[in-house]
């Protein structure tokens, strides 16, 4: 029997989005040992196929796919038959005939990961399609505020920067308002989400207990914003003036890479009581192998 794929956060239930936090909590203090030999996954295939840059993301899910004693294979895309003209379906067509037990996929393509699980026979994880979801960067920003305030109910969030091309953004929306979370969302015109309420940043940050940034995604902008340095960090950035007017214990996120002196001051991204981002980096580890975990529970059947 096929286990579940992890392309959306839709396709999670609550309890089982409770289990990964709860779990990725568990290996979150299992990774601090001096030792992480963990054999559940011995004799399984991993297969990391990225056609997008990542280093958080690729490197925390081979990581986490070794600590859990799988056998790992980074797929080098640029040395790939992808370069020969072969289409992506005939790359999952060759990838699924190799007999994986997990392919993590990330895209430039939206959708892109839910049309190879059509032809896939193993679990497949979404790590980013263009803008559309990140599932698992969802889950360990719900897994490092519920560690840090204790719980994601009632609290004021704050997602501010390119809200529009954030797969980040999308998928965070989703999990943490189905948990109890108040969101709040700021953007520049340009790059706010429609039929979503696009606030200042201010506005946003105001009173709020959680201010994630985002940076902007030069890279699936249509034209460039024509913003001079420092423009966007005074227009629309977080700085220590705007910080300011955040809830006392307040903390800032970041998914990373973070773009410093553009969305947020780097003063703040390196606050050691505050800033949350290399928690962030430290979760990811452990909420993907809980996932990891869960979606090749049939391992034994």
């Amino acid at each position: 029997m096929r286990s579940m794929d992890l392309i959306s956060i839709d396709d999670l239930d609550d309890a089982t989005i409770a289990t990964i936090l709860d779990e990725g909590e568990r290996w979150f203090d299992y990774n601090r040992q001096r030792r992480r030999n963990d054999h559940r996954l011995d004799g399984l295939t991993v297969i990391n196929a990225f056609f997008e840059n990542s280093t958080r993301t690729l490197l925390s899910f081979e990581i986490a796919a070794n600590r859990l004693g799988a056998q790992v294979v980074t797929m080098q895309v640029e040395m790939s038959s992808i370069k020969k003209g072969e289409t992506l379906d005939d790359t999952a067509r060759t990838l699924n005939a190799m007999r994986p037990d997990a392919i993590v996929i990330r895209h430039a393509l939206t959708g892109a990961p839910a049309n190879i699980a059509r032809l896939m026979d193993c679990p497949v994880i979404n790590a980013g399609d263009g803008t559309g979801e990140h599932p698992t960067q969802a889950l360990l920003d719900a897994a490092t505020i519920r560690q840090h305030f204790g719980r994601i109910e009632g609290l004021k969030v704050a997602i501010c920067g390119d809200i529009r091309h954030s797969r980040v953004a999308h998928s965070n929306a989703k999990l943490l308002q189905r948990f109890g979370a108040e969101l709040r969302f700021a953007a520049p015109p340009p790059l706010a989400e429609a039929n979503v309420a696009n606030l200042s940043i201010d506005d946003a940050v105001d009173g709020a207990d959680v201010v994630m940034m985002l940076r902007i995604q030069r890279e699936r902008l249509d034209e460039e914003l024509g913003d001079a340095p420092g423009e966007f960090l005074a227009r629309y950035g977080l700085t220590l003036d705007r910080f300011a007017r955040a809830n006392a214990n307040a903390v800032v996120m970041h998914p990373g890479p973070i773009n410093r002196g553009v969305e947020i001051d780097g003063t703040l991204a390196d606050h050691a009581e505050r800033s949350l981002i290399v928690r962030q980096v430290e979760m990811g580890v452990a909420v993907r192998m809980a996932c990891l975990d869960l979606l090749t529970a049939d391992r034994g059947s």
